[in-house]
């Protein structure tokens, strides 16, 4: 768990392993390249239509759990939504955002720790 995030970030519970991941995964196999991108609103809106329970928080760590698992290949996330990459360039474009990311996460980390000492 992050701490200050610990409802967002507690492990899958039963029913979000169990009942919630596989209906998930079962959507977001046919997600495949950027024009079939989906949000997370979008799934959490569809979710709860169906009846199950779901939060936006919660659906992006059911999909982290995904990613992490390796349970669908290539899962990738942009301003547009969730969607399978079509090609190896896609993900290396991909993975080139996330070091972005990290490298500003980093940052503001090492501002912070400078702050404090």
């Amino acid at each position: 768990m992050i701490h200050g995030f610990q409802t967002q970030t507690e492990p899958l519970t039963d029913y979000e392993r169990n009942t919630l991941l596989p209906v998930i995964c079962r959507g977001l196999v046919t997600k495949i390249g950027e024009g079939m991108a989906i949000t997370n609103t979008a799934i959490t809106k569809a979710m709860k239509g169906a009846g199950y329970q779901l939060t936006e928080a919660r659906l992006r760590k059911i999909i982290n759990h995904i990613r992490i698992n390796g349970m669908i290949k290539w899962l990738i996330a942009t301003s547009k939504g969730y969607y399978i990459a079509t090609s190896g360039d896609e993900v290396q474009q991909y993975i080139e955002s996330l070091r972005g990311r990290e490298d500003a996460i980093r940052a503001v980390r090492e501002s912070m720790e400078r702050q404090l000492a």
